[in-house]
Protein backbone atom coordinates (compact mmCIF):
# COMPACT_ATOMS: atom_id res chain seq x y z
CA UNK A 1 0.00 0.00 0.00
CA UNK A 2 1.25 3.51 -0.77
CA UNK A 3 0.54 7.08 0.28
CA UNK A 4 0.93 8.23 -3.32
CA UNK A 5 0.06 6.05 -6.31
CA UNK A 6 1.43 7.00 -9.72
CA UNK A 7 -0.13 5.74 -12.97
CA UNK A 8 1.82 6.01 -16.24
CA UNK A 9 0.48 6.54 -19.74
CA UNK A 10 1.14 5.16 -23.22
CA UNK A 11 4.41 3.95 -24.73
CA UNK A 12 5.99 2.62 -21.52
CA UNK A 13 6.13 -1.04 -22.51
CA UNK A 14 9.95 -1.07 -22.43
CA UNK A 15 10.04 0.30 -18.86
CA UNK A 16 9.25 -1.15 -15.41
CA UNK A 17 7.65 0.15 -12.22
CA UNK A 18 11.04 0.80 -10.61
CA UNK A 19 12.36 2.72 -13.61
CA UNK A 20 9.30 4.93 -13.82
CA UNK A 21 9.29 5.61 -10.07
CA UNK A 22 12.90 6.79 -10.41
CA UNK A 23 11.80 9.13 -13.24
CA UNK A 24 8.62 10.49 -11.66
CA UNK A 25 9.70 10.95 -8.05
CA UNK A 26 12.29 13.69 -8.69
CA UNK A 27 9.71 15.53 -10.79
CA UNK A 28 7.07 15.16 -8.08
CA UNK A 29 9.50 16.45 -5.44
CA UNK A 30 10.61 19.22 -7.78
CA UNK A 31 7.05 20.47 -8.17
CA UNK A 32 6.63 20.54 -4.40
CA UNK A 33 9.94 22.40 -4.04
CA UNK A 34 8.93 24.88 -6.76
CA UNK A 35 5.75 25.41 -4.75
CA UNK A 36 7.94 26.35 -1.79
CA UNK A 37 7.67 23.34 0.54
CA UNK A 38 11.28 22.15 0.81
CA UNK A 39 10.66 19.91 3.81
CA UNK A 40 7.95 17.93 2.05
CA UNK A 41 10.03 17.78 -1.13
CA UNK A 42 12.89 16.19 0.83
CA UNK A 43 10.47 13.61 2.20
CA UNK A 44 9.63 12.62 -1.37
CA UNK A 45 13.09 12.59 -2.97
CA UNK A 46 16.52 13.83 -1.89
CA UNK A 47 20.10 13.12 -2.99
CA UNK A 48 18.99 10.53 -5.51
CA UNK A 49 16.93 8.51 -3.06
CA UNK A 50 13.22 8.20 -2.21
CA UNK A 51 12.14 9.73 1.08
CA UNK A 52 9.90 8.33 3.80
CA UNK A 53 6.59 8.97 2.00
CA UNK A 54 5.59 5.71 0.34
CA UNK A 55 5.14 6.23 -3.41
CA UNK A 56 4.50 3.43 -5.90
CA UNK A 57 4.03 3.23 -9.65
CA UNK A 58 1.08 1.21 -10.93
CA UNK A 59 2.76 -0.41 -13.93
CA UNK A 60 0.83 -2.11 -16.71
CA UNK A 61 3.04 -1.40 -19.74
CA UNK A 62 4.35 -4.97 -19.74
CA UNK A 63 0.96 -6.10 -21.07
CA UNK A 64 1.80 -4.49 -24.40
CA UNK A 65 4.89 -6.66 -24.79
CA UNK A 66 2.97 -9.93 -24.55
CA UNK A 67 2.74 -12.10 -27.65
CA UNK A 68 0.16 -10.66 -29.98
CA UNK A 69 0.16 -7.28 -28.19
CA UNK A 70 3.44 -5.66 -29.17
CA UNK A 71 2.00 -2.15 -29.15
CA UNK A 72 4.04 -1.31 -32.22
CA UNK A 73 1.67 -2.02 -35.08
CA UNK A 74 -1.89 -2.87 -36.05
CA UNK A 75 -1.13 -6.07 -37.93
CA UNK A 76 -2.89 -8.43 -35.52
CA UNK A 77 -5.85 -6.20 -34.63
CA UNK A 78 -9.34 -7.17 -35.71
CA UNK A 79 -11.69 -4.93 -37.69
CA UNK A 80 -13.37 -3.52 -34.57
CA UNK A 81 -10.02 -2.53 -33.08
CA UNK A 82 -8.83 -0.99 -36.34
CA UNK A 83 -12.03 1.03 -36.55
CA UNK A 84 -11.48 2.32 -33.00
CA UNK A 85 -7.90 3.29 -33.87
CA UNK A 86 -9.21 5.19 -36.89
CA UNK A 87 -11.74 7.07 -34.73
CA UNK A 88 -9.07 8.04 -32.22
CA UNK A 89 -6.72 9.23 -34.97
CA UNK A 90 -9.52 11.29 -36.48
CA UNK A 91 -10.23 12.95 -33.12
CA UNK A 92 -6.55 13.81 -32.60
CA UNK A 93 -6.48 15.28 -36.09
CA UNK A 94 -9.65 17.30 -35.45
CA UNK A 95 -8.15 18.61 -32.20
CA UNK A 96 -5.03 19.73 -34.06
CA UNK A 97 -7.15 21.44 -36.71
CA UNK A 98 -8.95 23.44 -34.03
CA UNK A 99 -6.43 23.93 -31.22
CA UNK A 100 -2.85 23.48 -32.47
CA UNK A 101 -0.84 26.59 -31.56
CA UNK A 102 1.61 25.88 -34.36
CA UNK A 103 -0.16 27.57 -37.28
CA UNK A 104 1.53 25.17 -39.72
CA UNK A 105 0.16 22.13 -37.87
CA UNK A 106 -3.28 23.70 -37.66
CA UNK A 107 -3.31 24.46 -41.39
CA UNK A 108 -1.93 21.00 -42.23
CA UNK A 109 -4.56 19.26 -40.11
CA UNK A 110 -7.36 21.32 -41.64
CA UNK A 111 -6.11 20.52 -45.14
CA UNK A 112 -5.66 16.80 -44.47
CA UNK A 113 -9.11 16.46 -42.93
CA UNK A 114 -10.54 17.79 -46.17
CA UNK A 115 -8.19 15.90 -48.47
CA UNK A 116 -6.36 12.83 -47.02
CA UNK A 117 -2.81 12.25 -48.26
CA UNK A 118 -2.63 10.33 -51.56
CA UNK A 119 -0.90 7.28 -50.08
CA UNK A 120 -3.68 6.77 -47.55
CA UNK A 121 -5.37 3.94 -49.47
CA UNK A 122 -3.57 0.67 -48.70
CA UNK A 123 -5.13 -2.71 -49.29
CA UNK A 124 -6.15 -5.21 -46.66
CA UNK A 125 -6.96 -4.99 -42.96
CA UNK A 126 -4.95 -1.82 -42.37
CA UNK A 127 -7.03 0.20 -44.79
CA UNK A 128 -9.29 1.53 -42.04
CA UNK A 129 -6.32 2.96 -40.18
CA UNK A 130 -4.20 4.64 -42.81
CA UNK A 131 -6.00 7.89 -43.76
CA UNK A 132 -5.98 9.41 -40.27
CA UNK A 133 -2.58 7.91 -39.41
CA UNK A 134 -0.92 9.24 -42.56
CA UNK A 135 -2.34 12.66 -41.77
CA UNK A 136 -1.20 12.65 -38.13
CA UNK A 137 2.41 11.76 -38.86
CA UNK A 138 2.68 14.85 -41.05
CA UNK A 139 2.11 17.15 -38.09
CA UNK A 140 5.18 18.67 -36.46
CA UNK A 141 3.62 17.96 -33.03
CA UNK A 142 3.97 14.22 -33.65
CA UNK A 143 7.02 14.34 -35.89
CA UNK A 144 9.64 16.76 -34.52
CA UNK A 145 12.35 14.30 -35.55
CA UNK A 146 10.84 12.94 -38.75
CA UNK A 147 7.85 11.05 -40.11
CA UNK A 148 9.32 7.59 -39.42
CA UNK A 149 9.53 8.10 -35.65
CA UNK A 150 6.15 9.82 -35.64
CA UNK A 151 4.50 6.82 -37.28
CA UNK A 152 5.97 4.45 -34.69
CA UNK A 153 4.75 6.64 -31.82
CA UNK A 154 1.30 7.30 -33.24
CA UNK A 155 0.59 3.66 -34.15
CA UNK A 156 1.87 2.48 -30.77
CA UNK A 157 -0.26 5.04 -28.93
CA UNK A 158 -3.37 4.26 -30.96
CA UNK A 159 -2.98 0.52 -30.57
CA UNK A 160 -2.40 0.66 -26.80
CA UNK A 161 -5.46 2.81 -26.16
CA UNK A 162 -7.44 0.48 -28.41
CA UNK A 163 -6.23 -2.65 -26.62
CA UNK A 164 -7.14 -1.22 -23.23
CA UNK A 165 -10.76 -0.78 -24.29
CA UNK A 166 -11.12 -3.99 -26.31
CA UNK A 167 -9.06 -6.53 -24.34
CA UNK A 168 -10.76 -7.33 -21.03
CA UNK A 169 -7.64 -8.96 -19.61
CA UNK A 170 -5.45 -5.91 -20.21
CA UNK A 171 -8.12 -3.60 -18.83
CA UNK A 172 -8.49 -5.64 -15.64
CA UNK A 173 -4.74 -6.10 -15.21
CA UNK A 174 -4.09 -2.35 -15.51
CA UNK A 175 -6.76 -1.49 -12.94
CA UNK A 176 -5.50 -4.17 -10.56
CA UNK A 177 -2.08 -2.54 -10.58
CA UNK A 178 -3.71 0.60 -9.22
CA UNK A 179 -5.95 -1.22 -6.77
CA UNK A 180 -3.04 -3.26 -5.37
CA UNK A 181 -1.37 -0.07 -4.10
CA UNK A 182 -4.47 1.66 -2.68
CA UNK A 183 -5.04 1.19 1.03
CA UNK A 184 -6.00 3.05 4.22
CA UNK A 185 -2.92 5.31 4.00
CA UNK A 186 -3.39 6.33 0.35
CA UNK A 187 -3.98 10.05 -0.06
CA UNK A 188 -3.11 10.88 -3.65
CA UNK A 189 -3.37 9.35 -7.14
CA UNK A 190 -1.35 11.01 -9.91
CA UNK A 191 -2.16 9.73 -13.40
CA UNK A 192 -0.88 10.69 -16.84
CA UNK A 193 -2.39 10.22 -20.31
CA UNK A 194 -3.98 6.75 -20.69
CA UNK A 195 -3.13 6.22 -17.02
CA UNK A 196 -5.82 8.76 -16.13
CA UNK A 197 -8.37 6.47 -17.78
CA UNK A 198 -7.05 3.47 -15.84
CA UNK A 199 -7.07 5.40 -12.55
CA UNK A 200 -10.54 6.84 -13.15
CA UNK A 201 -12.09 3.43 -13.72
CA UNK A 202 -10.17 1.80 -10.86
CA UNK A 203 -11.23 4.47 -8.37
CA UNK A 204 -14.87 3.56 -8.92
CA UNK A 205 -13.95 0.27 -7.24
CA UNK A 206 -12.49 1.59 -3.97
CA UNK A 207 -13.84 3.31 -0.86
CA UNK A 208 -10.61 4.97 0.28
CA UNK A 209 -10.93 8.75 -0.02
CA UNK A 210 -8.22 10.23 -2.25
CA UNK A 211 -7.21 13.29 -4.21
CA UNK A 212 -6.98 12.61 -7.96
CA UNK A 213 -4.57 14.49 -10.24
CA UNK A 214 -4.90 13.88 -13.97
CA UNK A 215 -2.26 15.17 -16.41
CA UNK A 216 -2.67 15.34 -20.17
CA UNK A 217 -5.85 13.31 -19.84
CA UNK A 218 -7.90 12.11 -22.84
CA UNK A 219 -10.93 11.36 -20.63
CA UNK A 220 -13.02 13.96 -22.45
CA UNK A 221 -12.63 12.41 -25.91
CA UNK A 222 -16.21 11.59 -26.88
CA UNK A 223 -17.06 8.33 -28.66
CA UNK A 224 -13.56 6.88 -28.55
CA UNK A 225 -12.88 7.10 -24.80
CA UNK A 226 -15.59 8.91 -22.85
CA UNK A 227 -18.45 6.78 -24.15
CA UNK A 228 -16.50 3.59 -23.39
CA UNK A 229 -15.75 4.38 -19.75
CA UNK A 230 -17.09 2.15 -16.98
CA UNK A 231 -19.37 2.54 -15.15
CA UNK A 232 -21.92 4.51 -17.15
CA UNK A 233 -23.16 7.17 -16.85
CA UNK A 234 -19.81 8.81 -16.09
CA UNK A 235 -19.47 10.66 -12.79
CA UNK A 236 -16.67 11.63 -10.44
CA UNK A 237 -15.77 8.45 -8.50
CA UNK A 238 -17.33 8.38 -5.04
CA UNK A 239 -13.89 7.90 -3.47
CA UNK A 240 -12.47 11.11 -4.98
CA UNK A 241 -12.64 14.05 -2.58
CA UNK A 242 -10.78 16.43 -4.90
CA UNK A 243 -10.00 16.17 -8.63
CA UNK A 244 -7.40 18.45 -10.24
CA UNK A 245 -6.94 18.26 -14.00
CA UNK A 246 -3.68 19.61 -15.46
CA UNK A 247 -3.37 20.32 -19.15
CA UNK A 248 -1.02 22.14 -21.50
CA UNK A 249 -2.97 24.07 -24.11
CA UNK A 250 -0.75 22.45 -26.77
CA UNK A 251 -1.27 18.90 -25.50
CA UNK A 252 -3.23 17.40 -28.37
CA UNK A 253 -3.71 14.09 -26.54
CA UNK A 254 -5.70 15.85 -23.81
CA UNK A 255 -8.02 17.47 -26.37
CA UNK A 256 -10.37 19.17 -23.87
CA UNK A 257 -9.22 21.77 -21.36
CA UNK A 258 -12.22 21.41 -19.06
CA UNK A 259 -13.49 18.03 -17.85
CA UNK A 260 -16.24 19.40 -15.59
CA UNK A 261 -19.00 19.21 -18.24
CA UNK A 262 -18.26 15.51 -18.74
CA UNK A 263 -18.07 14.36 -15.12
CA UNK A 264 -20.85 15.51 -12.79
CA UNK A 265 -20.56 14.85 -9.06
CA UNK A 266 -21.28 11.40 -7.71
CA UNK A 267 -24.93 11.28 -6.56
CA UNK A 268 -25.13 12.94 -3.17
CA UNK A 269 -21.64 14.47 -3.43
CA UNK A 270 -20.40 17.82 -4.73
CA UNK A 271 -16.92 17.11 -6.16
CA UNK A 272 -16.31 18.07 -9.80
CA UNK A 273 -13.06 18.11 -11.82
CA UNK A 274 -11.23 21.41 -11.49
CA UNK A 275 -9.03 22.22 -14.47
CA UNK A 276 -6.21 24.51 -13.44
CA UNK A 277 -4.99 27.38 -15.63
CA UNK A 278 -3.40 25.86 -18.76
CA UNK A 279 0.28 25.05 -18.27
CA UNK A 280 3.24 25.70 -20.54
CA UNK A 281 5.29 22.52 -20.91
CA UNK A 282 7.51 24.01 -23.59
CA UNK A 283 8.49 21.88 -26.55
CA UNK A 284 7.15 18.67 -24.92
CA UNK A 285 3.55 19.51 -24.01
CA UNK A 286 2.56 15.91 -23.19
CA UNK A 287 5.66 15.03 -21.13
CA UNK A 288 4.77 13.68 -17.67
CA UNK A 289 7.83 15.20 -15.95
CA UNK A 290 6.99 18.66 -17.27
CA UNK A 291 3.56 18.35 -15.67
CA UNK A 292 5.00 17.13 -12.37
CA UNK A 293 7.56 19.89 -11.89
CA UNK A 294 5.09 22.76 -12.05
CA UNK A 295 4.51 24.74 -8.85
CA UNK A 296 0.75 24.32 -9.21
CA UNK A 297 1.23 20.54 -9.19
CA UNK A 298 3.40 20.80 -6.11
CA UNK A 299 0.74 22.85 -4.33
CA UNK A 300 -1.90 20.21 -5.05
CA UNK A 301 0.42 17.46 -3.76
CA UNK A 302 1.21 19.42 -0.59
CA UNK A 303 -2.45 20.05 0.16
CA UNK A 304 -3.41 16.43 -0.44
CA UNK A 305 -0.72 15.10 1.89
CA UNK A 306 -1.42 17.70 4.56
CA UNK A 307 -5.07 16.67 4.53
Amino acid sequence: MATIVLVHGIAQEQAAADCLEAQWLPGLAGGVRNHGDNELADRLWRNGLPGDISTRMAFYGNQFLAKGAQGGGPGDLDDEQLALMEQLAEQWLATAAEHASDHRDRATAQRLIAVPPPDAKPQGAKAALRPALNALVRLRWFAPFGVGLAEKFVVRALSQVTRYFTDADIREYAQQQVLSHVGPDTRLIVAHSLGSVVAYEALHRVDQEVTLVTMGSPLGLRTVIYDRLRPQPSTVPKSVTSWHNLVDRDDLVAAHLDLAPYFPPYPGAAVTPVTEEPLDNGASPHDSTHYLTKAVTGGIVAKALAG
